[in-house]
């Protein structure tokens, strides 16, 4: 990283969490009520595996990681940004900005609730606010699963689940009929998330 740049990267971070009002639930900057006026872009990245990378060298310092994904978001168009009330910085997100590490599970069944912890501290509780989705890669056929930890609609911030953590929901799934069509999927919350048609199953 370049001493200076990133040191004004920190300081413009840290200056604006200083200014702002934390949202009294998440305790995190209402970064979707700012508008700064100054955008620009830098050379940060958010590899797939979760890793930030900042002018091709991986950032290492966890508490530097998670200060800059205190301030993340994604705007409607789908980019993601670095925002203060005075500063909006594009960055590039490979997949999405965080992995589920870890996944803890109370109850049994229907009435079971999962909640993931990613690589930056968010905890998201799978149900009606934050819903869990299944991708099929329609070439390898391998599954991508997301929790939702973030934001709404078109601004959600995402979380791919770590492959133990996957095997770990697969463990917990069962068939559930949906609008007369058999499911494997998953229950939290009083929601049930399908994975895949039972009869896709081998």
């Amino acid at each position: 990283m370049s001493d200076v740049t990133a040191k004004e990267a920190v300081e413009n971070a840290v200056k604006g969490l200083k200014e702002a009002e934390l949202d009294s639930r998440s305790g995190l900057p209402p970064v979707d009520k700012w508008e700064p006026k100054h955008k620009h872009s830098i050379d940060m990245r958010i590899a797939r595996d979760g890793g930030w990378h900042y002018q091709g060298s991986e950032i290492k310092r966890d508490r530097l990681v998670k200060l800059f994904a205190s301030i993340l978001r994604r705007d409607a168009d789908g980019s993601y940004h670095l925002v203060t009330p005075v500063e909006q910085a594009g960055i590039e997100v490979e997949d999405v900005p965080f992995i589920a590490v870890s996944m803890e599970r109370a109850g049994e069944g229907r009435d079971q609730v999962l909640a993931f912890t990613t690589n930056v501290g968010d905890v998201a509780v799978a149900g009606e606010e934050h819903g869990l989705r299944f991708e099929i890669d329609p070439q390898t056929e391998e599954p991508s699963p997301y929790v939702h930890v973030r934001g709404d609609g078109a601004r959600a911030l995402e979380a791919r689940l770590a492959r133990p953590v996957f095997y770990e929901l697969v463990e917990l799934g069962e068939t559930h009929d949906v609008d007369g069509e058999s499911w494997f999927g998953v229950w939290s919350g009083g929601v049930f998330f399908r994975m895949q048609r039972a009869a896709e199953l081998g």
